[in-house]
């Protein structure tokens, strides 16, 4: 079963599981293909320029949050995100596709090595539908 999902663009919000606040996600328009701005691929999840931080890290997996809270004797001690994407957005569109990559759709989601699950919130646009 194919769900629907908006194609996602730049200036969509993106939140992470182990991140406190939101973050918007930056499209760059090398792509080419535009909706309200441009539009994204399954590709676009490089980290601090794809994928901005979510404010304060809580992932126990996180080595600097694992270092701080250790260091508060065990009280679990949030520090700053820097998100850690090596692979990309799954599943992005099956019959969309933005130059050789499927398109991004609200649906999809995108792993961070340390733990946090991060979805589409907000897609930066309304009117486009994709598979």
């Amino acid at each position: 079963m194919i769900t629907i999902g908006q194609l996602v663009c730049a200036g969509a919000v993106t939140n992470c599981s182990f991140g406190s606040f939101p973050s918007s996600l930056n499209i760059l328009p090398t792509n080419r293909v535009m909706s309200s701005t441009p539009a994204a691929t399954i590709m676009d999840n490089v980290p601090g320029v794809h994928i901005l931080p979510f404010g304060m890290c809580s992932s126990p997996a996180n080595p600097t949050v694992a270092s701080a809270t250790a260091a508060a004797f065990g009280v679990l001690t949030p520090m700053p995100c820097m998100p850690v994407t090596t692979a990309p957005w799954m599943p992005g569109s099956p019959t969309v596709t933005i130059g050789p990559f499927p398109a991004l759709n609200s649906t999809s989601t995108c792993l961070c090595q340390w733990g946090g699950v991060i979805k589409i919130t907000s897609p930066g646009q309304m009117t486009v539908q994709i598979p």
